[in-house]
C-alpha cells in the first residue's frame, strides 16, 4: 500500500502510525487538534500521548481530514469506539472509493450493540470484505518502543488481510491474519472489561490465583458470546482472545486495569475518570453494551454484569467478590 491515513493521534493511533512508517509505508497521521498535529510536524513526536518517542520523517501530520484521506490506499481509524459513529459520519465524503476501512478501536457500540467493523459497514456504506481490524496485545507504548510483538489483522477478504499485513511488518512488529472478525472484535471489546475487573482485584490486594481465575472466566464467558454470534472458538485462544486478555488484564500500561485498579481501591467512578487524565478506558462504557448483548442472546456474563454494576449501578467492589464466589457451583463447561 503506498498511502496510508491514519485518523486518530492518541497514543495507540501514534504508535501505529509508527509502525506503517517503520514498515516503509507512507503514512498521514490526523490528529483532531492543530497543535498536535504541529508538534508531530515540528519535533518529529508526539508529547501529550508518546513523549520520547520520535517519529520516522515519513510519517507526517495534519489537523486537515480531508487533506489527509485525499488518495488514501487504506484508512485506519484510531479513535475510540463510542466516538466511531460520529467521526466517521463526518469523514464519509473524502474516503477513497475502495480503500481498506481499518478498526483500532475495540468495543460494542452503546445502543445499536454493533461491533465496530459493523459500524464502519453501516456508516461508510461499504461490504464487510472492505473493512479489517487489528487486535491483540496492543500496549502502544511497548510498540512504539519497538518492544517485540504480535497481532492479529483481520478480514473476511484474506487478500486484501495479506496486503495490510505486508504494510506493518517490520523488526519488532509481526501481525499474523484471520477471517474471524466477529471473534476477533470480541474478544478485543471483552478484554476491557475483564480487565477492569482484574484492576478491581488487584485494587482490594487480592494476588495471582484470583488474578488467573478471572482471566481464565472472563475468556470462558467470551467465548460463550462469541460462540453465540457464530465466532470461531480458536480465536479466543489465540492473540486476539487469550493475547489481548492477558496483556490488558496483567500490565500497568493497562488504561482499563488501572481504572479498575483505583475502584477497587475505594475511588468513585468520578474520581477514576479524573485521574485519567481524559484518557479512554473503553471498557467502563462497553461493559454496560456487552452486557445488553449478552442478554439479547441469552448468555450468562457473570463478570461482565458484576463490572457494569460496579461502574453504573455504585456496587461495591467488595460486594461484587462475595457475589461472584457465591453463584451455585457448575462444571467448568458450563
Amino acid at each position: 500500500m503506498d498511502r496510508i491515513a491514519v485518523l486518530g493521534a492518541g497514543s495507540w493511533g501514534t504508535a501505529f502510525a509508527k509502525v506503517l512508517a517503520d514498515s516503509g509505508t507512507d503514512v498521514v497521521l490526523w490528529a483532531r487538534r492543530p497543535e498536535v498535529a504541529d508538534a508531530i510536524a515540528g519535533s518529529r513526536a508526539n508529547p501529550d500521548y508518546l513523549p520520547g518517542v520520535s517519529l520516522p520523517a515519513n510519517l507526517t501530520a495534519t489537523s486537515d481530514a480531508e487533506k489527509a484521506l485525499d488518495g488514501a490506499r487504506a484508512v485506519v481509524l484510531a479513535v475510540p469506539s463510542q466516538t466511531l459513529r460520529e467521526n466517521l459520519t463526518a469523514w464519509r465524503p473524502w474516503l477513497p472509493p475502495g480503500a481498506t476501512l481499518v478498526s483500532l478501536a475495540k468495543g460494542v457500540e452503546l445502543g445499536t450493540l454493533k461491533r465496530m467493523s459493523e459500524v464502519i459497514r453501516e456508516v461508510a456504506g461499504v461490504p464487510e470484505d472492505q473493512v479489517a481490524v487489528v487486535t491483540g496485545p496492543n500496549l502502544a507504548k511497548e510498540i512504539a518502543a519497538e518492544q517485540p510483538t504480535a497481532t492479529v489483522i483481520a478480514c473476511t477478504d484474506h487478500d486484501r488481510a495479506v496486503q495490510l499485513q505486508l504494510a506493518c511488518t517490520n523488526s519488532y512488529f509481526r501481525p499474523y491474519t484471520n477471517v474471524d472478525v466477529i471473534g476477533c472484535e470480541l474478544g478485543g471489546a471483552c478484554k476491557n472489561v475483564i480487565a477492569l475487573a482484574c484492576g478491581m482485584a488487584a485494587g482490594l490486594g487480592f494476588g495471582d490465583n484470583t488474578m488467573a481465575s478471572i482471566i481464565t472466566r472472563g475468556l470462558a464467558e467470551t467465548a460463550r458470546l462469541g460462540a453465540a454470534l457464530g465466532a470461531d472458538p480458536l480465536t479466543f485462544a489465540g492473540l486476539a482472545g487469550l493475547g489481548d486478555l492477558v496483556a490488558t488484564c496483567a500490565s500497568p500500561l493497562s488504561r482499563n486495569r488501572t481504572f479498575g485498579e483505583r475502584l477497587g481501591r475505594g475511588e468513585s467512578l468520578a474520581q477514576a475518570q479524573r485521574a485519567a487524565h481524559g484518557q479512554v478506558a473503553e471498557g467502563v462504557k462497553s461493559c454496560s453494551s456487552i452486557r445488553e448483548l449478552a442478554a439479547r442472546k441469552g448468555v450468562d456474563m457473570p463478570i461482565t454484569d458484576g463490572v457494569h454494576r460496579v461502574c453504573h449501578d455504585g456496587l461495591d467492589p467488595r460486594v461484587l467478590t462475595a457475589a461472584l464466589l457465591g453463584r451455585e457451583p457448575k462444571a467448568e463447561r458450563q
